[in-house]
């Protein structure tokens, strides 16, 4: 039987006291002891907050307890969406100088930054004004690598690797103490059907990276590898439907390490899985994958399958 303190409150206990404090009674031999742990985490970024696992982070982060300030290049645009609960600074990953203010007084970076996989309005094309020079233009960004990286302002060699590193190498210089950032499935089989497919225009590539240049940085890491993501975006509602979101999947959530797994993953248990991953001490210097796969159950025991995955090996 596990209890979380502050849910028991009511939430009243702030995250520096008791947020990931579990008492476990009663095991039995097909138990899992859960170890008590107290997070001294308070003050979030959310980047990619105006995405579809960015939004549901900052809401879940909010009903947790957490401070959140939301990065955003357009805050005109956030601004309806999080109301006043939520501090929006305009930030460009792309843009070094617009990072380091953002994260004075911010104890953990949940990264849920990214673009498209294949090429899209999100790159950002240089497209002429005439239709059929736009056409002429999106046929070569498809075919032409060199063309497409000269005409492309957020590609995923732009914004999945060297927008993440510099959000990286700014942390590494701030207070940030935890840094969770959400990558993919097929990262270590980008070689192999589907993920080669998937990779045909270097998203993978470059989500490799951005895992490498964390991992090497000497921030406290946690990275978050899901599946196909299903249920939403949401990306035009307000807060309060955020807060009441809810996966429309009927499927449990399984976690595993190794990149073994292979399924389709809720944008909502993607960041449900970030949030919770700051109370957990098991999933410090970790990297996991994310699927939703088998029954699930009425509430979903973050601790217990924290603790069995990192008892898995």
């Amino acid at each position: 039987m596990v209890f979380n303190f502050n849910r028991l409150s009511g939430g009243s206990l702030p995250p520096t006291v008791c947020l990931s404090a579990w008492l476990v009674l009663g095991l039995t031999e097909d138990e899992t002891f859960i170890a008590i742990a107290v997070s001294n985490i308070q003050q979030l970024l959310i980047t990619g907050a105006t995405g579809g696992v960015g939004q549901l982070a900052v809401a879940y982060a909010l009903k947790q307890g957490y401070q959140v300030r939301a990065s955003t290049r357009n805050i005109a645009k956030a601004r309806p969406l999080f109301d006043d609960r939520v501090e929006l600074k305009q930030i460009d990953l792309r843009q070094p100088d617009t990072l380091t203010p953002s994260l004075d007084g911010i104890d953990a970076v949940l990264c849920c930054s990214g673009t498209t996989a294949f090429p899209s309005d999100k790159w950002q094309v240089d497209l002429p004004s005439q239709p059929f020079e736009q056409l002429l233009t999106w046929s070569r960004i498809f075919l032409d690598a060199d063309y497409r990286q000269r005409h492309t302002k957020n590609s995923p060699a732009i914004a999945d690797d060297q927008g993440v590193k510099n959000l990286i190498a700014a942390a590494k210089n701030s207070s940030v103490s935890r840094f969770v950032m959400v990558s993919s499935l097929g990262i270590d089989r980008k070689d192999q059907f589907p993920f080669n497919l998937l990779n045909a225009y270097g998203v993978l590539d470059a989500k490799q990276a951005a895992e490498q240049a964390l991992r090497d940085s000497e921030l406290t890491y946690t990275i978050v590898r899901p599946g196909r993501l299903i249920d939403g975006p949401y990306t035009s509602y307000d807060l309060n439907t955020l807060l009441k979101a809810s996966t429309d999947g009927k499927q449990g959530i399984v976690l595993g390490r190794g990149d073994q797994l292979l399924g389709q993953t809720s944008r909502k248990d993607v960041a449900a899985a970030c949030v919770e991953c700051l109370q957990n001490a098991t999933t410090e210097k970790t990297t996991f994958e994310i699927i939703n796969q088998g029954e699930r159950p009425v509430n979903i025991a973050w601790p217990k399958l924290f603790t069995e995955m990192a008892q898995a090996g």
